[in-house]
């Protein structure tokens, strides 16, 4: 089956052999523009990659020296660390569904998220007032809250620019540049901490730059991204394969509603996630364990983080498109398979730097598997007037189960051992598995879309 268009199959959507006479028509030259405008990657999700970009460089500089800041200079223990890192994970969702709900709302996603950076970059300015568990806690805390509201409307604007066949790679576009982010923000802490004795003064530096450049970031996102606002089309006809038949005339979208977050594929996409969501822990965990085994100098641990997100830059894109092309679904089950490599490498304790560099080459994978392809699954799974809705519902349960294998990993090593608390998280996801592969296999209506389908 192939889409038509006013009753005339589409120019590259012809069965094989149907033959194409010298000059085309009208309609080809029409749809031939059209397949070279849908080709091209839209202006929307390049701005808020590039809001992204700032943002990361920001939030990743801060992360980078995070885990020493809190172990080393404040004194507190993988508990407290755990506790910390839980609050980034989770503390974002208890406004991830009101920032989604938010913007479906008021149709205005691009302001919701900008209120969301500018509470991010508030807390750069706070850390610098701060000192303690208590006050790096909070404006941890502020930080991700301002997550929690900003994700689920950039998202939604992501989705909402894309063409449903090219969601993956869209998505992989914006985590691609995200993550050129989170790749220059440690790269920064580490210039900073050569250029200040390690104490104080090199942590505040990395604030005063981790602040300055979230500040750049709102600038553009207010400047220079399209205020797009959520349409439907009011042509009559069902769609085909989620690919709707374009329109000249629009209606606005209706409201959202709750009943919207009942569909039997997004519970069960929120099922597996949360599972998944369940059994992984923070990167700053994995960091300490290989800098515990001290091949690696103090000052040198930002690169760590260099490292996983370098990989995750260059798989974002190519992942994005083999799950367009193969099933979204399977990619991001595949890529908590890589997961639970990185939980046995880091566990085994197996030395070398070139064992280091294979843990952070699997977790950037795992990102480029994941990240961008759950936001890309639960967009199809609601309709257009509750996409923010839907993607922040995905997302909010895996902040929240996130958060709780923080808290419980940290417990876990503070009172057996590193390599103990590795074992016991790497046997829980060998065990989640394949109730998730079930839960996403499991077909809906009669066809597994999220399984093998390239529009879901």
């Amino acid at each position: 089956m192939y889409v038509t268009l006013h009753g005339t199959p589409r120019a590259d959507e012809r069965p094989a052999g149907t033959p194409v006479f010298p000059g085309g028509n009208a309609l080809d030259e029409r749809d031939a523009a059209q397949d070279r405008r849908r080709r091209r990657i839209p202006l929307a999700v390049l701005g808020l990659g590039a809001v992204s970009l700032l943002t990361d460089i920001s939030s990743e500089s801060v992360a980078a020296v995070l885990p020493l800041y809190i172990t080393a200079v404040l004194g507190l223990g993988p508990l407290a660390y755990g506790f910390i890192d839980g609050v980034q994970q989770g503390i974002s969702a208890l406004v991830r569904m009101f920032g989604g709900w938010w913007a479906d709302s008021t149709r205005r996603p691009k302001w919701v998220a900008f209120t969301g950076y500018a509470a991010s970059a508030a807390s750069r300015f706070g850390l610098l007032g701060v000192s303690g568990f208590g006050g790096v806690t909070s404006m941890v805390g502020v930080d991700r809250l301002g997550k929690g509201l900003r994700t689920g409307p950039r998202d939604s604007l992501i989705a909402g620019a894309s063409h449903p066949a090219d969601l993956g790679r869209n998505f992989g576009v914006h985590r691609a540049m995200d993550t050129t982010g989170a790749l220059i923000g440690p790269l920064l802490a580490l210039a900073v901490l050569a250029l200040f004795p390690i104490g104080l003064d090199g942590y505040h530096g990395v604030f005063v730059l981790s602040a300055a450049v979230a500040v750049i970031g709102l600038a553009v996102l207010a400047l220079l991204v399209p205020d797009r606002r959520p349409t439907v089309s009011s042509a009559p006809g069902a769609s085909v394969a989620g690919v709707t038949p374009p329109s000249r005339s629009h209606v606005r979208a209706p409201r959202p509603q709750w009943r919207d977050l009942a569909q039997p594929r997004l519970r069960r996409l929120v099922l597996a996630a949360g599972l998944l969501g369940v059994v992984t822990i923070g990167d700053g965990f994995v960091y300490l364990a290989l800098a515990d085994r001290g091949a690696l100098a103090t000052h040198l641990f930002p690169l760590l983080f260099v490292g996983t997100n370098t990989a995750y830059l260059a798989l974002a894109i190519p992942f994005g498109r083999l799950a367009d092309r193969f099933g979204r679904a399977r990619v991001f089950l595949g890529g908590h398979v890589l997961l639970l490599a990185v939980y046995v490498v880091t566990a085994a304790r197996l030395s070398g730097t070139a064992w280091i560099v294979v843990v952070l080459l699997l977790l950037g994978a795992f990102y480029a598997s994941t990240d961008g392809v759950l936001a890309a699954l639960a967009s199809r799974m609601v309709p257009a007037a509750s996409r923010a809705s839907g993607i922040s519902a995905a997302q909010t349960v895996v902040a929240l189960t996130r958060f709780g294998a923080s808290v419980g990993f940290g417990l876990v090593w503070q009172l057996s051992s590193r390599s103990a608390a590795l074992w016991t998280v790497a046997t829980a996801l060998a065990a989640a598995l394949p109730l998730a592969i079930w839960l996403l296999r499991r077909p809906v209506g009669g066809r597994p879309d999220s399984w093998t389908a390239v529009t879901a």
